[in-house]
Order: structure tokens, then sequence, then C-alpha cells
């Protein structure tokens, strides 16, 4: 070999052994600090925590109120309220790696998969690039799968449409369980 060559390999092999400690730090980063937030993703941890934050304030000023007795008007318009069909508002996993995770459901839908581009992001074996949608069809809210190799589920049936999805109902994608709340 010559001079020359032996430089090259020697430069090569210097550049792949830094790449690969780079790859290195990098996953020793998403381990302990968690994977990176998309754009929407970010939206939804803000509006949850001023809903937090918004419902802290009413619940520490109000106990008073609390405890004065509803009147019958009261407790016709609360319950006229939850009857007339509010649909669910938030998306809330029950259980898998993001357990607990609450996000607000946009009106336009949800593109659930383990691209960083769905606004609800699984990195899981089991779930797909772009694995299933959410979104609101006429006056529900349907879960269709996009083509998934491992399936989507409601209420244990794998679904191969749109299906509807009542509030309380259990969605699992991968090893991910979800449910769509008032």
């Amino acid at each position: 070999m010559t001079d020359l060559t032996l430089i090259i390999l020697r430069i090569g092999f210097l550049a792949l052994l830094w790449l690969f400690i780079f790859i290195v730090l990098y996953s020793l980063r998403s381990d302990l600090f968690g994977p990176r937030l998309t754009p929407l993703q970010r939206v939804a941890v803000q509006s949850q925590r001023s809903r937090e934050a918004a419902s802290a304030a009413p619940a520490a000023s109000a106990p008073a109120a609390a405890e004065a007795p509803t009147t019958v008007t009261q407790r016709a318009t609360s319950s006229s309220a939850t009857d007339a069909g509010v649909g669910p508002r938030r998306i809330v996993i029950t259980s898998g790696p993001r357990s607990g995770l609450e996000l607000d459901l946009p009106e336009t839908g949800l593109s659930i998969g383990r691209s960083s581009g769905s606004g609800l992001q699984i990195k899981d074996d089991y779930t797909s690039s772009a694995h299933a949608k959410v979104v609101r069809w006429r006056d529900q809210w349907m879960v269709q799968d996009l083509g998934s190799t491992n399936g989507t589920y409601v209420d244990g049936r794998r679904i191969t449409e749109a299906t509807p999805v009542r509030v309380g109902s259990s969605v699992r994608i991968g090893t991910t369980t979800f449910e769509l709340r008032r």
C-alpha cells in the first residue's frame, strides 16, 4: 500500500469513529432528556399547563361557593349542557410509554404515528410512521387506520375502516392506549 492510501484509510476510520461517538451521544441525550417535541406537541403542553393554572386559581378562591346549595335551575342548566352532546375535547393516554399525557383535541383532527410530523408522536416498535388519525365527521369523532402493519384497535376490536369513537372508549395503537374525554 502506498502512503496516500494508508493516510486516507486512517482519516476514514477516524471519521467513522467520530460518527459513532456522535450517534452514541445523541442516543444518550434522548434517553436522558426524552424525545424532542414537535411544535404541535409544544402548544398542547403549554395549553395543558395554562389550563391547570387556570383551574387551580378559581378552586383556591371558591371554597365558599362550592358549599352553597345548588338550586333546581342550576342543576337543570348543568344537566342540559351535558346532555346536549358536548363532544370530547381532549385525548388522554391511559397506558403505554406516555401514560398520563393529555392533549387538547383539535377540531381539524389529530394524526398519530411515529414520525415527528404527527400530532401525537408515539415512539414504539409497533407503531407505523403514519399509523392512524382521529377526525371529526359530522357530529362524532372517528378513528381511521392508515394502513398500518400492526393495526388500530377500538374497544379490543381491530378496525379496517373509519370507526366512531365514544367518550371513554379505549383505542389502542401499538402498546399505547388512549381515550377521548370531555
